[in-house]
């Protein structure tokens, strides 16, 4: 190996300088750029456009995400709307049921003797547990119109089914955050 060396390094000293891997030549240059050319020609031939389509296909699969995840924000927010409409149904009619009762009892109050006063306290005490009744079952209602409507919306937005561990947990907390004080007639502490 170094004998074959030394024809080079010999004629590198003949020509008076140790330059000759940096000065140019053509031969070398000439392969240098054919191969070059070569390979950029089989690289846009095969590779860029693997490449291409895998970056398409990525940008694709982030638009469809972002469209399904925009959607099913769209739905839960219409899920809410009526949610939020259908609580505020309840309070107003929790509302006019009070009102009637308190008509009832005034209505009796102002017609009737000792009599009828002993009778409106007790109608007025099945008012109350009617309109408790009517109000523990229109807030347990709601409560499992919540449950049913946020495991739903968690489903279409996480896209996958939740276990039931999973659903309980979610409903539990949707539960606490709420306040039903307001149609129980109750005080939250």
């Amino acid at each position: 190996m170094i004998a074959a060396l030394t024809p080079i390094a010999s004629a590198a000293a003949e020509e008076g300088s140790s330059t000759f891997l940096v000065s140019p030549n053509v031969g070398l240059m000439i392969w240098t750029l054919l191969a070059f050319g070569v390979t950029l020609i089989v690289l846009n031939k095969f590779a860029f456009p693997a490449i291409r389509d895998a970056l398409d296909k990525r940008v694709k699969m982030i638009e469809d995400s972002i469209a399904d995840a925009e959607k099913a924000r769209e739905e839960s927010d219409a899920l809410l709307a009526e949610y939020r409409e259908r609580l505020k149904d309840a309070r107003v009619q929790a509302d006019e049921i009070v009102m009637r009762a308190r008509k009832n009892a005034e209505t009796f109050e102002a017609d009737s003797t000792e009599e009828a006063r002993a009778k409106r306290a007790e109608m007025l005490d099945q008012t109350r547990r009617d309109i408790e009744a009517e109000t523990r079952r229109a807030i347990e209602e709601i409560r499992s119109e919540v449950a049913d409507l946020t495991v739903l919306a968690t489903e279409k937005v996480t896209g996958r089914v939740l276990t039931d561990a999973d659903q309980q947990r979610l409903v539990d907390e949707a539960l606490a955050d709420l306040d039903f004080s307001a149609i129980s007639g109750e005080r939250r502490n």
